[in-house]
Order: C-alpha cells, then structure tokens, then sequence
C-alpha cells in the first residue's frame, strides 16, 4: 500500500541534501551521456534549438559557472551584456554561451568535464554563506516576474534543471532513464511541495513510477495521478496540463 504524505510535510532540500543530491545527479548526467551512441548526439530535443550535444554542452557549461565568485560574476556579466545587444532575456544569453563555450569539445572531453566539475560545483553550491544566499535576482515564471533568492537557485533549481535535462535526453534518444525513490522520488516530492504552495488549493496526488509518491494537501479536492516524470514534464511547460496541472514550477 503507497504511504501518502501530506506535503506540508516534506522538508526542504537544505545542507548536507543540498551537496548530495548534486553529487548524485551531476554523476547520472555523466553516466547517461557515457551511454550514448555516436548518432544519439545529434537528436532533436524539445528544447528549440538544442540537439542532444547542445544541451549536454549547457548542462556542462551550467556546473562550470557555479564553481567560484570570479567565474560566476564573470558570466553573469557577459550573459547581461549579450541580452542587452539581443533585447531577449538573459537566461536564453546564458545558455547559448554555455553551448558555444563547450561546443569545441569532443563527447567523451565533455563527459570528462562533467566527471571533474560535478563534485567541486556541488560542494561549492552548498558551502555559500547565508548573506550571498539572501542576494535577490529576477526570474520569469508562467509569464511573471518573480524575485528568488539565491539560495533557492543554489539549493534547488540547479539540481531539477540538469534532472529534466536527463528527461529530454531519454526521451530525445529512446533511452531509459535512472530514476530511484531515494534521489529521484525526493526530488520530485520537493517539486510537488513548491507546486502545493504556489497554487494553494486540496488535492490527492498520485504519482506513479520509481520515483513516485502519494501526496495530499487539505481535505478533498482535485483527485489526481500521474506518471511522476510526466507530472514534472507538464509543469516544467513540456506538456500541456488541465486543471491544478496548469500550475507551472521552475526547472
């Protein structure tokens, strides 16, 4: 019988978490890539623009800028720069730089990068003190600004971005992806707390698959489930959503 939880119950991903499931998802990310055939690299992905190589090339280029202050600012500033010439947003400069910066790389140097980046960027991204953690910074969800602050990107979207990565990969390639209940399941249990709180209404969720849940908020409600990937997939914008489902949360 699946136990359901009730979300305000689900802790944050905080500390020691913080660094572990970094840890954990930077080496799936290497070994997902490790698998590949030569002639997966060039598949189309449902991020416009990114074949399977262009978006490892961001993934990589992602753990890069969060090793040090220097690096980070640095590209921050070139990102900026670059949305300004562009007028589009900053977020689309950033990627494309991380893309163009790892484009020169063989496949198995870029797997290599990964390998030795992914432990300094995970220790890096949970050792920042608390002052750098309040810093604000302005993001675009579901067609609204919102203002984070730093420590949630460091805690928590820069371990669910490479996360839905390995999900367009896998589904880019016809691969199956690793998913466990320890690292996966509390990954997505974190997104449905994040999506509980932003819409605030009952429901009763079912999430179906490995890293799957039971989950429960008020009394009554939608009644809902779903496989959980394709739970993250529909509020990540991937796929379309209805009702509670149309609620988006950042990846």
């Amino acid at each position: 019988m699946m136990t359901v939880t009730r979300v305000e119950a689900i802790p944050p991903i905080t500390g020691a978490g913080v660094e572990g499931m970094a840890r954990t998802e930077y080496g799936r990310v290497a070994d997902q890539l490790r698998s590949l055939a030569p002639d997966d690299w060039a598949k189309p992905t449902e991020c416009p623009r990114w074949d399977v190589r262009a978006m490892a090339g961001h993934t990589t280029g992602m753990l890069a800028t969060f090793t040090g202050y220097r690096t980070l600012m640095g590209t921050m500033r070139g990102a900026t720069k670059a949305a300004k010439r562009s007028g589009g947003p900053m977020i689309d400069a950033l990627t494309a730089r991380q893309v163009a910066d790892h484009a020169h790389l063989s496949t198995s140097e870029l797997i290599a990068r990964v390998d030795e980046v992914g432990p300094r960027t995970a220790r890096w991204r949970a050792t920042r003190p608390a002052l750098f953690r309040r810093m604000p910074m302005k993001e675009e969800v579901g067609g609204a600004e919102e203002t984070w602050r730093m420590g949630y990107l460091l805690d928590v979207i820069l371990t669910r971005d490479p996360w839905m990565h390995r999900v367009d990969i896998a589904r880019a390639t016809g691969r199956e992806i690793e998913l466990t209940s320890e690292h996966d399941g509390r990954l997505v249990a974190d997104v449905v707390a994040e999506w509980a709180r932003r819409h605030g209404r009952p429901f009763h969720l079912v999430l179906t698959g490995p890293a799957g849940g039971g989950y429960v908020a008020g009394e009554g409600g939608e009644q809902l489930t779903v496989d959980a990937v394709e739970f993250c997939r529909t509020l990540s914008g991937r796929a379309t959503g209805t009702g509670l489902l149309t609620q988006e949360v950042p990846f």
